[in-house]
């Protein structure tokens, strides 16, 4: 089942309005962005993030589990305890780096 539109408007919807906020759809589930950083992976109607030691300490808050065939464990973030979804995104965003665009490769010819 994939990600509805009105999931993940709600999930930005719980997100603190002092941030920059955008998704992008990928693959059919969403990638969302805060102040241009990928924070939340949202498959499935489940919010997901990586595994980082700046969280851990939370990680009897959290379960954990998959997001897609392939994929690490992710910590399962609950949408709806609004403080600890921001507190998550909070100490991330200090981590996380903005992601550099590749170059194209042009062929020569």
């Amino acid at each position: 089942m994939a990600t509805t539109q009105e999931f993940i408007e709600f999930v930005c919807s719980q997100i603190e309005n002092n941030w920059t906020i955008r998704y992008k759809k990928m693959f059919g589930e969403y990638m969302v962005y805060v102040n241009e950083k990928p924070i939340l992976l949202v498959c499935d109607n489940t919010v997901f993030v990586k595994e980082r030691d700046c969280i851990k300490q939370f990680e009897s808050k959290l379960d954990k589990g998959i997001p897609y065939t392939g994929a690490k464990e992710h910590y399962i973030v609950d949408v709806d305890d609004r403080d600890l979804l921001n507190t998550i995104i909070h100490e991330l965003e200090k981590v996380i780096p903005i992601p550099v665009k590749k170059k194209s490769k042009k062929k020569s010819g």
